[in-house]
């Protein structure tokens, strides 16, 4: 059987270390999902140990032909539950009745647009792990007030628990990467929805970050915003001090601010 070569276009280095993608699918479980989806599964190394579990569906989706060729050889009982496509842009309708989880050893190069896809996902999927680089999952489990702590940190923040697992070493994949990598859990959190308006949420955050080192008050100055909510003591603050409930708090008010006038 041929296997997958590893295309660097594509972000892809193969996890090969057994032991450690066992852990990683048994840090799935226990999961009360229907469906579980498995994004970018290469040569079927988490894909081994899914297949073993007979209680949740199994779908797996990859952009990579050739990829998608192995699996079908691979795992025949998978059948019409192996995609060939993109996850960002995919329509998973067919897979999304309930609830979803999601797993996967993430292309590096793409895994914050595989983020903000999942935030678009967070009514359906209420839990995910996945491999990302080790310098990504630490900002991504941060706590505020530490300098890794960016806009993913609280847009993820809003909707998941986030667990920072295990770190994995380069040697464990083939190619090594350059950098070490790291398996991280999120879990959906009961915040149905935020207690402000979404959309501008989502703008403050970004916009925030976007000047890290400045204070809020210089930060958001390209959105316009009342003058009156330079009072605010947050706005002395850098976005990097702020929560996700400062950021609900702060969004709040520029909400109502702007209602007033």
């Amino acid at each position: 059987m041929a296997k997958v070569r590893p295309k660097k276009h594509l972000g892809q280095h193969f996890l090969q270390d057994k032991l450690i993608a066992r852990k990683i699918v048994d840090s799935l479980y226990p999961v009360t999902c229907k469906n579980i989806l498995e994004i970018g599964p290469g040569m079927g190394i988490l894909t081994s140990f899914l297949v073993e579990n007979k209680e949740q569906q199994l779908w797996v989706i990859d952009i990579d032909a050739e990829s998608v060729d192995y699996l079908h050889e691979t795992f025949p009982q998978l059948n019409h539950r192996i995609i060939h496509g993109d996850f960002l842009n995919h329509d998973l309708s067919d897979i999304t009745e309930g609830k979803l989880a999601l797993i996967g050893n993430l292309p590096y190069n793409i895994s914050s647009q595989i983020f903000f896809r999942l935030l678009e996902l967070k009514n359906v999927v209420s839990v995910m792990v996945c491999m990302i680089q080790k310098e990504v999952a630490q900002r991504i489990s941060s706590p505020p007030g530490n300098k890794t702590y960016g806009k993913l940190s609280v847009l993820l923040g809003a909707f998941y628990d986030i667990e920072y697992l295990l770190t994995v070493e380069p040697e464990a994949f083939n190619p090594p990467p350059k950098v070490e990598s790291a398996v991280i859990r999120l879990t959906r959190n009961n915040t149905k929805k935020l207690e402000c308006d979404e959309k501008l949420f989502f703008r403050v955050v970004k916009q925030g970050f976007q000047n890290r080192r400045k204070t809020l008050r210089n930060a958001l100055k390209p959105l316009n915003l009342p003058e009156q909510i330079n009072e605010h003591p947050f706005l002395s603050l850098r976005a990097e001090q702020l929560s996700v409930a400062d950021f609900v708090t702060l969004t709040s008010k520029i909400e109502a601010l702007w209602k007033s006038n």
